[in-house]
């Protein structure tokens, strides 16, 4: 049993992929962006990055949904910046991890983490934005960009994670990521 995150910076595709994937695996989909509070969305709508504090609600909400799903033996998929290592870990964790730096709280996550396979997509921050200014109606403008490669911190071992091109079609995208999925 594993829960799927979609990861990477505004614009990367991941509510694309995230819903491609969902649809040809039969899985459930969360879209992260839908359970932002209207204050985060107005606060982007209006240029102005996220800070930690802005997040730290949503991404424990975000981790509830995900051990719904696991406790009700369900596989889903979540479309979720993560952008930073300490997000990941209340992704996986809850909110000890966002107000804790004890070690042992970072044991613990790492033996959660394989419950959690982070599916980051990378590629050109050129391509991203292209991408941006074409799209409509999504409250995060294509200023804030930068702010989110600023904030990226890629995952790295012992994270639970995978990194997909996503210069590709989407299909060929999501193809890539079933090869490395535990689900079966």
């Amino acid at each position: 049993m594993v829960q799927l995150v979609v990861m990477g910076v505004s614009g990367s595709g991941k509510t694309t992929v995230g819903s491609h994937l969902a649809e040809k695996l039969g899985l459930k989909f969360y879209d992260g962006d839908d359970y932002h509070p209207p204050e985060n969305k107005k606060k982007m709508a209006e240029g102005i990055p996220l800070n930690d504090q802005d997040r730290i609600p949503w991404l424990c909400k975000l981790h509830d949904i995900l051990m719904r799903e696991e406790s009700s033996g369900q596989n889903a998929i979540l479309a979720c910046s993560a952008l930073k290592k300490m997000y990941r870990r209340i992704l996986v964790s809850g909110r000890e991890a966002a107000y804790s730096k004890n070690d042992e709280l970072e044991k613990q996550g790492e033996m959660a983490a394989g419950k959690i396979l982070f599916i980051h997509l990378d590629g050109p921050k050129e391509l991203i934005a292209k991408r941006l200014e074409k799209r409509k109606g999504h409250f995060m403008p294509s200023e804030l960009l930068q702010s989110q490669f600023d904030a990226l911190e890629p995952p790295t071992a012992p994270e639970n994670f995978i990194t997909i091109n996503l210069e590709k079609s989407v299909s060929e995208v999501a193809s890539e990521i079933v090869k490395y999925l535990p689900l079966k």
